[in-house]
C-alpha cells in the first residue's frame, strides 16, 4: 500500500498558472501556517509560504462520480511526497476513506469516517475486497480530497 501524491506535471501546470477543474486560473495566497495540507509534497504549507488554492478533480476523465473540490498546493515547486507512512497532511483526528473501482466510480459500502491512525489498516481491509482498485483519503468534514492509497 502507498499513498500518491497529485502527479507532478499536473501540478506543475497549476502553478504556471494552468487553468483547474473549473476553467479557473489558481488563486494565490498566503499560508496562515493553520491547517494548508499541500497535496503535492503532502506537508502542511509553512506560514508565510504562498500557496495556491483551486477546485481539482483527482480522476482521468469526466463522469458522475468523478468529484471536484478545492484543495491547496505550494505555490514554488515542491517535491512529491508519498509513499508507505501516513503523510503528515493527514493531520486531523480522522478521514473518509473510500474505495473505488477499476471504473474510477465509488464502490458503494467502502466510504467511512476512520480514525487517522487506522487508515492503513482500514485501507488493508479494504483492498481485500477485489473490486477496489483505489482509495481517496478526504476530509471527514469538507470531503475535500487529500490523499490516494494505491495497492
Amino acid at each position: 500500500m502507498r499513498f500518491v501524491a497529485i502527479p507532478t506535471d499536473v501540478v506543475r501546470a497549476y502553478q504556471a498558472g494552468g487553468p483547474d477543474a473549473n476553467g479557473q486560473v489558481p488563486e494565490r495566497s498566503v499560508s496562515d501556517g493553520g491547517g494548508n495540507p499541500c497535496r503535492h509534497c503532502l506537508k502542511m504549507i509553512p506560514q508565510g509560504a504562498g500557496m495556491l488554492v483551486l477546485a481539482h478533480r483527482p480522476f482521468p476523465s469526466l463522469q458522475p462520480y468523478a468529484e471536484v473540490g478545492p484543495i491547496f498546493l505550494c505555490a514554488d515547486p515542491c517535491e512529491a511526497g508519498g509513499g508507505e507512512a501516513l503523510p503528515e497532511v493527514l493531520a486531523s483526528p480522522d478521514y473518509i476513506v473510500r474505495g473505488y473501482g477499476a471504473d474510477d466510480r465509488i464502490v458503494y459500502g467502502t466510504g467511512g469516517v476512520v480514525a487517522t491512525g487506522s487508515i492503513p489498516s482500514r485501507a488493508a481491509a479494504l483492498f481485500d475486497d477485489a473490486r477496489v482498485a483505489y482509495l481517496h483519503v478526504r476530509s471527514a468534514r469538507n470531503n475535500c480530497y487529500q490523499v490516494r492509497i494505491d495497492r
